[in-house]
């Protein structure tokens, strides 16, 4: 019975392979013909809903257990419904990586927030915990744990991470572990982390625990610094955590500030003079508000009374006008670079408006071009976005253009089955253009040089005996004006008024720049060609109407003079060159008929 039930579930598993196998085969021989003729329109079908598979029969208690349950079993079989595996499961099958990009990688961006907090734990507490009587037998037991913990993560991140990092030598990406090892230990980098585990703790053996042994934890800054690069290459708005950066630094020289103005005071004595802190209130407070007022330089402090209390007061001046200067000019280069866009902005708006006063251009044409540059910055963040892409290398330009535009562009009917090639190289020949709120996009009996691809917003196509009769309104990703692309004899004139209708965003590709492209992909422009006749055939367009978009343009009249010659044949019923001619020509006529 066992042997049975097997062989029925391996017949019934056979059958629904062939099955499988057959609609692959089908859908195979539909691509094929797309492929072989482009202009066979697909369906773009997927394979139907696949027959619902027969249950197998139970060849055992197990088994049957597991069909009333729901079927809900870890098994390779096509009628069972598998278990996703739980996160306990991921993270014991998970393995560390060999090598780690240091550009893209987040995790190693999250583990050097990680080592950043343990050093900003060393650069702050340390002086508190040297100057400030906040450490004490009954709480040393915390303070050792937290320093022991941030050393292991300095360990971990010598150990584990930085042997990882790959590296570039010769235009190569280097992977492999070794090479990447002997990189980083041939480095500075390599060398300030060691010095930042220099194991002093073992003088607190003889001189007690002095968190100035733990100073050389500070010396581990190159991985702050490389935080910053790596959290400023992925945040967006970059300048909103320079900002915060820099004034991090202030809040630290004034943190500094306070406990060398607390040593000072305890080394003359609690409050032995007015210059000094008197002990009362809470202390790092107190001396925090000193150190503000000295460094930004207010007034209004004690004047010192000691030859130390002078010295240590002309020291904090000097250092607090110069840490000042700095801070302050460091924080107009980020305001700056954070508003250089809008800088360039109001800078061309100005010149703008500035030769528009010149020339005395009507105030309505002046209000539609300060509203050109009101929604245009608004809406793009950026006047031109060419300006932002002229620096990078022309892969690059293809891969972002792709990213934009290919989904719009790639749904353009006259376009499809054309070279994937081709389409990028026309991507890049893409511009956006703002029309405001009942511009026209083109008029009626003008050339069309252009095709329009609406990117945001509205147009509306007018007709009527009037030419203000909405035909039809297009929306985001319609296309028009693609046939002109094609039309030979000096352009298409356009049939109709195309108006914006509210603010749109278009997409403009030229027939020059279409003419240029088509030049090395001769199969794709008989296909464009194709397809362009084709749609003028399906509009039902007389040829030879006005407006018309001609693909082949017209064969030109006979001249007068040679219809009058061979009248003149044909009466006298000559059979010389003239009649042959005559005779061609109607046969040519016919033809054309």
């Amino acid at each position: 019975r066992l042997g049975s039930a097997a062989s029925t579930s391996s017949a019934l598993i056979n059958s629904r392979l062939q099955e499988l196998v057959k609609l692959f085969k089908e859908r195979t021989e539909k691509v094929k013909e797309k492929l072989t003729d482009p202009e066979v329109t697909s369906d773009d079908e997927s394979p139907g809903a696949l027959p619902a598979a027969a249950p197998l029969p139970a060849s055992g208690g197990a088994l049957e257990g597991d069909k009333t349950a729901g079927g809900e079993h870890h098994c390779q079989m096509l009628c069972c419904t598998f278990k996703h595996p739980s996160w306990l499961d991921h993270l014991r099958n998970y393995h560390f990586p060999r090598s780690i990009d240091p550009l893209t990688n987040l995790l190693y961006v999250l583990w050097l927030f990680l080592v950043v907090l343990a050093w900003n734990w060393n650069c702050w507490l340390i002086p508190v915990r040297w100057a400030f009587p906040y450490q004490t037998p009954g709480n040393l037991h915390f303070w050792l744990l937290m320093d022991y913990l941030c050393d292991l993560i300095y360990l971990l991140d010598i150990l584990i991470f930085q042997t990882r990092l790959q590296f570039i030598q010769g235009g190569d990406i280097i992977t492999d572990k070794k090479a990447m090892k002997e990189n980083y230990l041939r480095s500075q980098r390599f060398k300030m982390d060691l010095l930042s585990l220099l194991p002093l703790d073992f003088f607190y053996f003889k001189v007690g625990v002095n968190p100035l042994l733990r100073f050389p934890r500070c010396l581990k800054y190159m991985a702050f610094f490389e935080f910053n690069n790596r959290l400023e290459a992925i945040l967006s708005k970059a300048y909103i955590y320079r900002v915060i950066r820099t004034t991090a630094y202030l809040l630290y020289s004034l943190h500094l500030n306070s406990c060398l103005y607390y040593w000072a005071s305890a080394y003359e004595g609690l409050g032995s003079t007015t210059w000094v802190y008197d002990g009362e209130g809470n202390s790092y407070i107190r001396c925090y508000y000193w150190a503000v007022k000295t460094l930004i330089t207010i007034g209004g402090l004690p004047d010192p009374k000691t030859l130390f209390e002078i010295i240590f007061q002309l020291l904090n001046y000097f250092t607090g006008v110069f840490a000042f200067s700095v801070m302050i000019g460091q924080m107009r280069d980020v305001v700056g670079a954070a508003t250089a866009g809008q800088t360039y902005y109001r800078s061309c708006m100005d010149s703008t408006i500035k030769y528009m006063n010149f020339y005395r251009i009507p105030k309505a044409v002046q209000n539609r071009v300060k509203t050109w540059y009101e929604y245009t910055w608004h809406s793009q963040g950026m006047l031109d976005e060419s300006e932002l892409l002229v620096q990078l290398p022309d892969k690059m330009r293809l891969d972002i253009a792709i990213e934009v535009n290919y989904n719009i562009v790639s749904k353009v009917a006259l376009f499809q089955g054309c070279d994937r090639q081709m389409i990028f190289d026309m991507l890049k020949r893409l511009r956006s253009v703002v029309y405001l709120p009942n511009d026209y996009v083109c008029k009626k009996g003008e050339i069309g040089r252009e095709m329009y691809i609406i990117q945001a917003g509205q147009v509306q196509v007018l007709g009527g005996p009037d030419g203000t009769t909405v035909l039809v309104t297009l929306k985001a990703g319609s296309v028009f004006g693609e046939i002109s692309l094609l039309a030979a004899g000096g352009g298409n004139r356009r049939t109709a008024n195309v108006v914006a209708h509210g603010f749109a965003n278009l997409f403009i590709l030229d027939k020059k720049d279409l003419n240029e492209i088509l030049v090395h992909y001769p199969e794709s422009q008989k296909l464009l060609r194709k397809k362009a006749k084709k749609m003028l055939k399906n509009n039902n367009k007389p040829k030879g109407a006005p407006g018309d978009s001609l693909i082949i343009p017209p064969k030109a009249e006979t001249p007068k003079l040679f219809q009058a010659a061979l009248a003149a044949t044909g009466k006298l019923g000559g059979k010389g060159p003239l009649a042959q001619l005559r005779w061609r020509l109607k046969e040519l006529k016919a033809m054309q008929v």
